[in-house]
């Protein structure tokens, strides 16, 4: 079940979200260039549970390690990894910029990428594996947008076959639905040995929690919160804060 869009419209140009998106792609753009270097970047730059573990007792170095809770979020593993964060966050996180202004989002983004990470260091300690993506922060960007927007409306695709079907569905069932298989897919993780399909779940899991917990501490005060307008039975505009 793909997202397509929402029905919401931003009064504000997203600037955070698009800067965002384009240090997600100038980073990825710069990992291809490195050639057979690629895959030790992201070992050397991706959260490694392990690691991170062993630099608790000096193995490893500890302020190294933990910087790999934020430079993982601009790292990516593929262009299908990268493309699938960046159109959840382009889809859902300019309204939520919207609701906390310029820099108050881009520190939350940042808290809940954080947040998302430590959560898959310790449901995952043992773990040799590096895990990068910008899912993490995404998933809290998700958590905000279920209590702020559950009425918005998400165009999406469920491919069938060859045939897609598109269909509306309102934004708390869609949202419900991507954090419920989130923790189906987290707890079957946890029963077997191997990660679910390579993916950090628990991390999205911990991620969107971050975001539907933390979400009101960085919304704009009520005096400065973006106005729309909506027509009243009379058709005449009003102006409603959302």
């Amino acid at each position: 079940m793909i997202p397509l869009r929402d029905d919401n419209p931003a009064q504000r140009a997203p600037i955070v979200t698009r800067v965002i998106i384009i240090l997600n792609v100038l980073a990825f753009l710069y990992q291809l260039t490195l050639g057979d270097g690629f895959n030790e970047f992201i070992r050397d730059w991706g959260v490694v549970p392990g690691r991170l573990f062993a630099s608790l007792t000096g193995e490893t170095s500890l302020p190294v390690e933990l910087s790999t809770l934020f430079t993982a979020m601009f790292l990516h593993g593929n262009w299908l990894h990268l493309i699938g964060s960046m159109w959840y966050l382009w889809i859902f996180g300019d309204n939520v910029e919207d609701r906390m202004g310029h820099g108050r989002f881009l520190v939350f983004y940042l808290l809940t990428g954080l947040i998302a990470g430590a959560t898959h260091w310790f449901t995952s300690p043992d773990s040799t594996l590096p895990t990068v993506g910008a899912s993490g922060a995404v998933a809290g960007v998700l958590g905000a947008y279920f209590f702020l927007f559950p009425r918005a409306q998400i165009i999406a695709v469920f491919p069938i076959f060859f045939w897609p079907l598109f269909f509306q569905v309102p934004a708390v069932l869609y949202l419900l639905f991507w954090f419920f298989s989130q923790v189906f897919a987290g707890t079957l993780s946890s029963l077997n040995p191997q990660e679910v399909g390579g993916v950090a779940v628990w991390a999205h899991v911990g991620g969107f929690l971050a975001g539907a917990i933390l979400h009101r501490l960085f919304l704009l005060p009520r005096r400065l919160a973006p106005r729309a307008f909506q027509p009243d039975e009379y058709g005449i505009e009003r102006a409603w804060i959302r």
